[in-house]
C-alpha cells in the first residue's frame, strides 16, 4: 500500500489474508504477524498482507481473540460522524423496507450485520435497548448512540431514551466492566420507567427492558408466531418454554381451542400471565411452572395413551453456545422433540426451534430425524422458517446465521 494512512497498521498472515479477502470482518490474534505503530485499545487500525495490500480498516480490541474488526474495507472513508450516521440512516432504512410500518417493535442494530461489530440496538416503542460488546464500540457509544435517536426522530419516530443492557459476561472477554442502567443524552431528561408496552402481531406486551431476558423481549421470532397462529385455530396447545407467552398467546389470538403455556420460571409465567389478562385470552390459557424435561415424559406417563394436545411448540433457549458443548446440547433437543412427536396423534402439529448457531440446521434435523424414527412417526415439513428479517444474515458472517424454526405435522 503506497499511500500514507494514518492509522497504525496490523500485517497479516497469509491464511488471514484469505479469511478477510473471503468476506469475513474478524481477524483473529493468531493472524497478526506484526504490529507497525501504536494503536490503543478500541482505536482504529488498518489491516495489510504481508505482501502490502490493504485489507481494510477497523477497531482494535487488545483483550479479545478477535484482535481486529472490520468496519470498511473502503481505503477512502472517514471514519467521523457522518460515517456513522450513513451507518444508522442505512440500518433504518433497510428495516422500513423489509418491515414495512411494522417497526415500532424491531432490531434497529444487528452487530457485524449493520456494520456495527459487537452492537445490539433493539427498539421497544418509545425505548431502544442497546447491548456493547465489543471495546470499540464501547469508545464509540457517545458518537452513534445520539445518533440513533436523530436518524428515528429525524422520520417521525417518537424515542424517549436509551437503556443499555450491558450485564453479559461477554464484556469481561473484552476487558469491559458488566452493568446496566439508562445512558445520559443531552438536554434530554431519563425516562421515568424501564417498563414500556409494545404491539406486536395484534398482541400487547409489557417489556421489562431493566429486567427481561437479553434486552427485555425475543424479537427474532416475531413472524414465527404468526405462522404458529394460522395452525392454531380450535386446535389444543402446549407451549414449552414459553418464556413470557409470546408463542402461546398467538396460537390464542389464532383460535386455539386451548393453550397451555409452561416455563420453569415462576415470574416468567406470571407476566405471561399477565400479558394474557391484558389482551383478554385467560379465558383459553392456563398456565404451569415447570421444567419441561420434566413435564413431557410425565404427561406421556399419565395420558394413559391419550393425545392431550393437537399441537406442541418447543422454542427452548439455546442449549450450547460454543462447539465443545454442542454434542450434549443435541441429546436435549432430542429428548424434548422426542417427547413431543410420541404426545402428538398422527396429523398432529410440531413447531420446533434452536436459537444456537453452534447447532446448525443440517445437524439439528439430523437430530429430528432420529427423533422421529425413535418415536415411530414420519414428518412432513409445512416449512422451514429463520429469524425476521430484521435481524439479516450476512452468508460471509455465519455467525449472523443462528435461527431455525420448523413447521411440521405428524403422520
Amino acid at each position: 500500500m503506497k499511500q500514507q494512512r494514518a492509522y497504525p497498521r496490523l500485517i497479516i498472515t497469509p491464511k488471514g489474508t484469505r479469511w478477510v479477502e473471503g468476506g469475513h470482518p474478524w481477524i483473529y490474534e493468531a493472524e497478526v504477524l506484526r504490529e507497525e505503530g501504536e494503536a490503543e485499545n478500541g482505536a482504529l487500525a488498518d489491516a495489510l498482507s504481508e505482501k502490502g495490500k490493504y485489507l481494510g480498516t477497523g477497531l482494535i480490541s487488545r483483550e479479545s481473540k478477535i484482535r481486529l474488526r472490520l468496519l470498511s474495507r473502503n481505503a477512502n472513508d472517514r471514519f467521523d460522524e457522518a460515517f456513522w450516521r450513513r451507518r444508522v440512516q442505512y440500518a433504518w432504512d433497510y428495516r422500513k423496507t423489509v418491515m414495512g410500518d411494522d417497526t415500532s417493535c424491531c432490531r434497529l442494530i444487528f452487530g457485524e450485520a449493520d456494520g456495527f461489530p459487537g452492537l445490539t440496538v433493539d427498539r421497544f416503542s418509545r425505548l431502544l435497548v442497546t447491548q456493547t460488546l465489543s471495546y470499540g464500540m464501547e469508545r464509540l457509544k457517545p458518537v452513534i448512540f445520539p445518533l440513533l435517536i436523530q436518524v428515528l426522530e429525524a422520520d417521525g419516530q417518537q424515542i424517549a431514551g436509551i437503556f443499555e443492557r450491558n450485564d453479559v459476561p461477554l464484556r469481561e472477554l473484552e476487558g469491559l466492566e458488566q452493568g446496566k442502567g439508562w445512558f445520559p443524552l443531552k438536554d434530554r431528561p431519563l425516562p421515568e420507567s424501564p417498563v414500556t408496552e409494545i404491539c406486536e402481531n395484534g398482541i400487547f406486551y409489557n417489556v421489562d427492558v431493566e429486567n427481561g431476558q437479553k434486552t427485555g423481549f425475543f424479537l427474532d421470532q416475531k413472524y414465527n408466531r404468526l405462522a404458529v397462529a394460522g395452525l392454531a385455530k380450535g386446535k389444543r396447545v402446549l407451549d414449552c418454554f414459553t418464556h413470557t407467552g409470546s408463542f402461546a398467546l398467538n396460537a390464542a389470538m389464532g383460535g386455539a381451542a386451548r393453550v397451555t403455556a409452561v416455563d420453569v420460571s415462576a415470574s416468567a409465567i406470571e407476566m405471561a400471565r399477565a400479558n394474557a389478562r391484558r389482551n383478554g385470552l385467560e379465558d383459553r390459557m392456563e398456565f404451569l411452572t415447570a421444567d419441561v424435561f420434566d413435564l413431557l415424559p410425565r404427561l406421556e406417563e399419565t395420558c394413559g395413551g391419550q393425545k392431550p394436545y393437537d399441537l406442541i411448540i418447543l422454542d427452548p433457549p439455546a442449549f450450547t453456545k460454543s462447539r465443545k458443548t454442542a454434542g450434549s446440547a443435541e441429546k436435549g433437543y432430542k429428548e424434548i422433540n422426542l417427547r413431543a412427536m410420541k404426545l402428538l396423534p398422527r396429523g398432529g402439529y410440531l413447531a420446533t426451534a434452536s436459537c444456537s448457531h453452534f447447532m446448525p440446521a443440517p445437524r439439528f434435523e439430523k437430530m429430528l430425524r432420529e427423533a422421529a424414527a425413535d418415536a415411530g412417526v414420519a414428518l412432513r415439513q409445512i416449512e422451514m422458517r429463520q429469524q425476521a428479517p430484521d435481524h439479516p444474515i450476512l452468508w460471509n458472517v455465519p455467525e449472523t446465521d443462528y435461527l431455525k424454526f420448523y413447521l411440521f405435522q405428524v403422520v
